[in-house]
């Protein structure tokens, strides 16, 4: 692995499908080893603007079949490897296409594996996926390995492309994001220890069911040297590491928001505890640390701090004690930790009001944490946006209770409606139409404004990716952040 496998690009020639920023990443990483590239991508515009070496040949070509095409026909020589964006599809004619040639079909990710400087031995992986948390987790892991006097930063799914970080080979380990889409196509990885929060139904459009999502996803446990960390109140989590071919002395580790049993952690008396990592586990436990330490957490003063919250660091600090991090480092990493923006942040006050940016919660599992945070009755709900092939009746009806009205956005919102006429009849909807003269978010904010009561929360928890009306989740974010401070005037 590593020197060897760099060796071996020397003089390959590889396609990077894709040139979004991870496919940008694997180029410039393919280069320097000296590979023979050739960069496609959709888009004129994309490949027109990628900064890339100029030893990189790029090609722009628009539809599946042009892609597929120009990626892999009428050349001399076909690619010994695809290295594919985590944008593309299995069902795309350049991926499939290239298995029936025998290609081998990478992410960026597995590449990353394979060239990084340092043998897997002195540069471990840390590695998490899950439907939702995984940003939180990773970032609450980095800023605990950090704590612990270790150079470890975020990559994967977030921060930089972990093919970059892992080639330089100037840190002492990798918390590594991993999406559904990168597990995909990520086939060698051996990372120290490995979790995953939590499944639920998602992406089913990219993946064709519920069961390759889920496939996936356990990808991560596989070859796993230390820990397997799963949640006890998700036992598919569980199945996936009973399925998962491990090295030998890899372990269960169970994560609980109640008091842990042997080999979990989990909170007691207010204290998150490790009965997993530690020689006398079978009469005691370690404290790392305290919920206190999670308070910055929380949206203001509109709900306790989130049950996932706490779930989500005591993974984190699962995958730091597999590798060895002391309990005090865990608590000062805690203490440290910042959460991205998007994520239950309270935005705005008015009229006895508060207005909450969860924007990140781009599913259904999402959107129910982030409702269950608010007390029942007392939530104007903006929801709504690209279902992705989602149904929303088991999210409603979980959580009708907290509903007092919705208003919902999107061009896709027949799922929602949907649910929302069988399990919650009795809620106002209101429907925010592309046709109205101001933009989408300030009519959703000001209908949300106008049900409002004093004491109530306007949550923007959307349960829904949002590329149908915004660029991003965080433009949604910052547009209905606009909207909400803009009450005042």
């Amino acid at each position: 692995m590593s020197r060897s496998e760099r060796a071996a690009l020397a003089g390959a020639f590889v396609v990077v499908a894709g040139l979004g920023t991870s496919g940008i990443s694997a180029a410039r990483v393919l280069h320097s080893v000296g590979a023979r590239v050739l960069a496609v991508d959709a888009s004129a515009e994309a490949v027109e603007r990628a900064e890339l070496p100029a030893g990189v040949e790029r090609r722009a070509a628009v539809g599946a079949e042009a892609f597929a095409e120009v990626a892999l026909a009428g050349r001399t020589r076909r690619p010994d490897i695809v290295v594919a964006s985590p944008g593309l599809r299995p069902d795309l004619p350049v991926l499939q296409r290239a298995l029936a040639m025998g290609v081998p079909c990478w992410s960026e990710v597995e590449l990353a594996w394979r060239v990084q400087e340092a043998e897997p031995a002195d540069l471990p992986w840390l590695t998490l996926t899950g439907t939702n948390g995984k940003t939180t987790t990773v970032g609450m892991l980095s800023s605990i390995l950090t704590a612990a006097g270790l150079r470890a930063p975020a990559v994967g799914n977030v921060g930089e492309p972990v093919s970059a970080v892992a080639l330089e080979g100037a840190v002492d380990a990798l918390a590594v994001e991993l999406s559904s889409f990168q597990l995909h196509l990520s086939h060698s990885l051996a990372p120290r220890a490995s979790a995953c929060l939590n499944i639920a139904p998602d992406h089913i459009d990219w993946h064709g069911s519920y069961e390759a999502y889920w496939a996936a996803k356990a990808k991560v446990f596989d070859r796993t040297e230390r820990a397997c960390v799963y949640a006890v109140a998700d036992p598919a989590t569980r199945e996936m590491v009973e399925q998962a071919d491990v090295q030998d002395g890899a372990r269960a580790v169970g994560i609980t928001a109640g008091a842990p049993a042997v080999g979990q952690l989990g909170v007691v008396d207010g204290l998150l505890c490790d009965r997993a990592f530690l020689e006398q586990r079978q009469t005691h436990a370690v404290p790392l640390a305290d919920l206190g330490d999670l308070a910055h957490l929380a949206a203001g003063d509109v709900g306790a701090l989130p049950g996932h919250v706490v779930v989500d660091a005591l993974t984190a600090a699962a995958l730091a004690r597999a590798h060895g991090v002391e309990p005090g480092a865990v608590a000062q990493g805690l203490r440290d930790y910042r959460a991205g923006g998007h994520r239950i942040e309270l935005v705005a006050r008015h009229a006895g009001v508060a207005y909450v940016d969860d924007s990140k919660a781009t599913n259904a599992h999402a959107a129910a944490a982030s409702l269950a945070s608010v007390p029942a009755g007392r939530v104007v709900w903006i929801a709504g946006g690209l279902a992705k092939g989602a149904r929303f009746e088991d999210l409603v009806l979980a959580r009708v209770d907290r509903l007092h009205a919705v208003v919902l956005i999107g061009l896709d919102r027949r799922p929602m409606l949907e649910a929302l006429a069988r399990h919650a009849p009795d809620v106002p909807v209101v429907e925010v139409t592309p046709g109205d003269t101001e933009d989408v978010m300030t009519s959703a904010v000001r209908a949300a404004a106008r049900l409002a009561r004093p004491g109530d929360t306007v949550l923007l928890a959307p349960a829904c990716a949002s590329m149908d009306q915004f660029r991003s989740y965080a433009e949604r974010g910052d547009s209905f952040a606009r909207a909400a401070r803009a009450l005042e005037g």
